[in-house]
């Protein structure tokens, strides 16, 4: 039996003590998998009094997470702290430059700073981990780096934050609007006090960075995403989706095409009965395409204590066996610089729903503008009002020009009798 894998800790959070605890049920079973034992020796957060439901007596207490790097027993260092700079930065760049090992959940930090951390990762020859930091429990990282190597992707698509997809699923399930389900979302613990970095995407695009630098070989561009939320998501809007076979989800959607790579995060409808669409409240769906396999799915869990740490475990397993990999599966200095591709330049079809005022000639307005603009529409719905009175019109398109679609919305928006801005949700077959 080789010898133990003496772990730190760093934060006792929901998924760090979740980490402990899934190595403490587990044990035996995991000590069989990788062949050594795995001891949490240290641990590390700011409030040593407080109750998380797991013992932690025998283990070094320490306030500071930095004494954990200096403690030469260490092996590994877990980092569930949280932050793109700050604290976790600075261990996670001492525990690797003193050759320790790290698994970190963080997926802010990799996006903003993988490429460093790899660099130092490579030189130590320590190991950086990250399963955790994409889609919760599913093992996307795992799957791209290892079970699809053999692929040429061109396509990685999905449901990437299970907050968002929680508050659009119980909008309609519920039929409340997005204010109430957010509420209920931070009342339950789904969503954070401030959950901008959920509902406005930004979570989601830190994850699609991450994994379009594995699937394309790719530096990591976190900057090339292009972001929206779903804080303008009304019922309205779900109704007509309903009324025309779709649902709505946000999506993190990253494209390899001639022009270049494509990363957007928004909102899309997408086909009620499809994979995408039937995946419904906290969790994830990840469609990856590679030429060799066709389409895969992964689902599971996305957040959650006890779905993230089985991904941490998965990987501090990973490092017991003695597993030698790249943290972006080839050196940083292999990895190409692609064009970036524009949202200018996405072909796709779309639903946009229009505010007018019920009088002659405004479809006619309307349409010269699609027309003038090269636009060809798929379907037509109108709610029926007496004449004068504003009404909601709904437009959809066949495949399309992003460019033209953005062209045609600012002349649509410039009528008199349209009242309001158009409302536009781009429309994905996945």
């Amino acid at each position: 039996m080789n010898k133990p894998l003496n772990i730190a800790i760093a934060g006792l959070g929901t998924v760090g003590a979740g980490t402990l605890k899934v190595l403490r049920r587990n044990a035996g079973l995991i000590e069989a998998r990788c062949g050594r034992k795995i001891n949490v020796i240290a641990v590390s957060s700011r409030d040593k009094g407080k109750d998380r439901g797991v013992d932690v007596s025998g283990m070094k207490w320490v306030s500071s997470a930095s004494d954990l790097v200096k403690m030469p027993e260490v092996d590994l260092v877990v980092e569930t702290i949280g932050g793109v700079d700050g604290v976790a930065r600075s261990l996670v760049e001492s525990a690797l430059n003193a050759g320790k090992h790290v698994v970190t959940a963080n997926k802010a930090l990799i996006a903003h700073h993988g490429l460093e951390l790899a660099k130092i990762a490579e030189k130590s020859g320590a190991m950086l981990a990250y399963e955790a930091a994409v889609a919760g429990g599913v093992p996307i990282i795992k799957g791209l780096r290892e079970g699809l190597a053999a692929n040429r992707f061109h396509k990685v698509a999905g449901i990437l934050n299970g907050t968002c997809n929680f508050i659009l699923t119980s909008m309609w399930n519920k039929h409340q609007d997005f204010a109430t389900v957010l509420a209920e979302a931070q009342r339950i613990g789904y969503a954070e006090a401030d959950p901008a970095f959920d509902i406005d995407g930004i979570d989601t695009a830190h994850k699609l960075a991450i994994i379009t630098s594995l699937a394309y070989g790719c530096l990591l561009n976190i900057d090339a995403v292009y972001v929206e939320g779903i804080r303008n998501i009304s019922i309205l809007d779900m109704e007509f989706a309903d009324q025309l076979g779709y649902v709505i989800k946000l999506l993190g959607i990253s494209t390899h095409t001639s022009e270049g790579v494509l990363q957007r995060v928004h909102p899309c409808m997408v086909a009620k009965m499809s994979t995408i669409g039937r995946v419904s409240d906290a969790y994830n769906a990840v469609i990856v395409e590679g030429d060799a396999v066709g389409q895969v799915t992964f689902e599971g869990k996305g957040a959650g204590e006890g779905a993230t740490a089985s991904s941490v475990v998965g990987d501090i397993i990973d490092i017991a066996r003695g597993g030698i990999y790249k943290p972006f599966t080839i050196p940083v200095a292999a990895l190409e610089k692609l064009p970036v591709a524009t949202m200018d330049s996405l072909k796709a079809s779309y639903y946009v729903r229009l505010a007018v005022v019920d009088k002659p000639g405004v479809l006619a307005a309307i349409t010269s503008i699609f027309r003038d603009e090269g636009i060809s529409m798929c379907s037509f719905l109108q709610n029926s009002r007496k004449p004068d009175e504003t009404v909601q019109v709904v437009i959809t398109t066949h495949e399309t020009l992003e460019l033209s679609m953005r062209n045609a919305l600012k002349s649509i928006a410039a009528l008199g009798s349209v009242i309001e801005p158009p409302h536009m949700i781009r429309i994905e077959n996945l």
